[in-house]
């Protein structure tokens, strides 16, 4: 049976538009917690100046506490521009996360560019990741990928020239995100095949979120048309602070419980996955939690895919 890869964005895209700041100490117990349910790639943060998101603001020094702990953890951060990503190479991440906007208006409200300008800025990331002697891969986030709530109905062409554009410029992976959460599953898969058809393999996965609550059926399209891959958040924390009305990711309880449901291959416990539910509380006590799984109960009819 096939293997899903999950990549838990909590700790970044869950803290983000956070109310209240969880410590680091917090958020490095949290991410221990994650990785002992068998998580094996986490978004620890971002690498943004403090202004602009002062929740991420000790992101290096998360990632320098991480790595010492996690050793096999693959360590993923985000930066949205070339000083950004030299500050991730240099903190010593795995992996570099890089939000690319469909639509005019999100990228100009989230990046202060075009999406073209983002391109030619992306080559210039790439050329300096492989002039340095350690190799860090590069996920591209095609961001407002299915609609924007800034400029509306994001045309499935331009979501397939910014990745064209995208896999030119040499990026390695390219994450296609429901930024805003308006996504209904017959448009994931047009989108899907459509964009794989013009970049093959580089198309990697999904990054959704639960707007409109079809951030499962969401999923499963994706499984349907041969997406492995999915971020997803603990306790469906998350949204962007420049994308009006945005609001959390997919929950990662409820998304492992579908998945090997299914007979899909996490290699996450469900059980340990509640008990990082606590960590996280603990942390970040005003934040409410969302999660129909953890809410419910394992049901006795649950069979963990083998």
């Amino acid at each position: 049976m096939s293997f899903v890869s999950i990549c838990e964005v909590g700790p970044r895209d869950g803290l983000q538009i956070a109310k209240t700041r969880m410590t680091t100490d917090d958020k490095v117990a949290w991410i221990v917690s994650l990785a002992a349910a068998g998580i094996q790639e986490i978004e620890v943060g971002s690498f943004v100046p403090p202004r602009v998101i002062p929740q991420l603001s000790d992101t290096a020094e998360v990632v320098a506490k991480v790595l010492a702990a996690l050793p096999n953890l693959t360590v993923q951060a985000l930066a949205p521009n070339l000083r950004g990503v030299q500050n991730a190479y240099h903190a010593g991440v795995h992996k570099i996360a890089i939000p690319i906007s469909v639509s005019d208006g999100h990228s100009q409200a989230n990046l202060n560019r075009t999406p073209e300008q983002s391109i030619e800025m992306m080559r210039e990331i790439m050329a300096w990741l492989k002039a340095q002697p350690r190799k860090v891969p590069v996920v591209a986030g095609a961001s407002t990928a299915f609609g924007c709530s800034i400029d509306g109905i994001v045309p499935t062409a331009k979501t397939v020239a910014l990745c064209k554009g995208l896999a030119n410029a040499g990026v390695d992976q390219i994450m296609l995100a429901d930024t805003v959460g308006y996504a209904y599953p017959a448009q994931i898969k047009e989108v899907v095949l459509a964009t794989r058809d013009a970049i093959g393999p580089v198309l990697y996965g999904l990054h959704l979120h639960d707007t409109c609550g079809l951030g499962i059926a969401n999923a499963v399209a994706g499984l349907e048309v041969g997406i492995r891959a999915f971020d997803s958040c603990l306790a469906g924390l998350g949204g962007c602070p420049y994308a009006p009305g945005a609001s959390g990711n997919v929950v990662t309880e409820d998304l492992v419980f579908m998945l090997e449901s299914m007979g899909f291959t996490t290699g996450i416990d469900i059980p340990a996955l509640l008990e990082s539910r606590k960590v996280l509380h603990a942390g970040l006590p005003a934040e409410p939690l969302q999660g129909q799984v953890p809410k419910a109960g394992l049901p006795p009819t649950f069979r963990k895919a083998a």
